[in-house]
């Protein structure tokens, strides 16, 4: 459900460059609450409309999982990475309009990170 990102053997604390997705769908929860996420057969379902671009699905942050910022604690979301330049992320929301099926859908600007600890 995450974004592939090699963190290094090491790494405690540990975030990538800025990025760009394309929020395909949100849904409040608890920011404690590890039982509310996105299922999986809706990432896949989406995953399968944009086989150029990783679909992924945040859940809750847990020590030794990646973690999305600007992203709301209390939201999960399931987006499609949409590249490092907006104009990447404006063809990718183009693209997800297209299909009809996420009314909403937006940019936003994000990074991943890693906590080990």
């Amino acid at each position: 459900h995450d974004l592939p990102f090699r963190v290094p053997a090491n790494a405690v604390i540990w975030d990538t460059d800025l990025f760009y997705v394309v929020i395909l769908k949100s849904m409040p929860a608890n920011d404690d609450s590890c039982d509310v996420f996105i299922p999986e057969t809706e990432r896949l379902a989406a995953q399968a409309l944009f086989p150029d671009h990783k679909v992924f699905a945040s859940r809750c942050v847990e020590p030794g999982e990646l973690f999305y910022t600007n992203v709301s604690e209390n939201h999960r979301i399931m987006a499609v990475y949409g590249g490092t330049t907006l104009a990447q992320a404006k063809r990718v929301l183009a693209s997800v309009n297209t299909t009809g099926k996420f009314p909403g859908a937006n940019i936003r600007r994000i990074r991943t990170g890693f906590n080990g600890t």
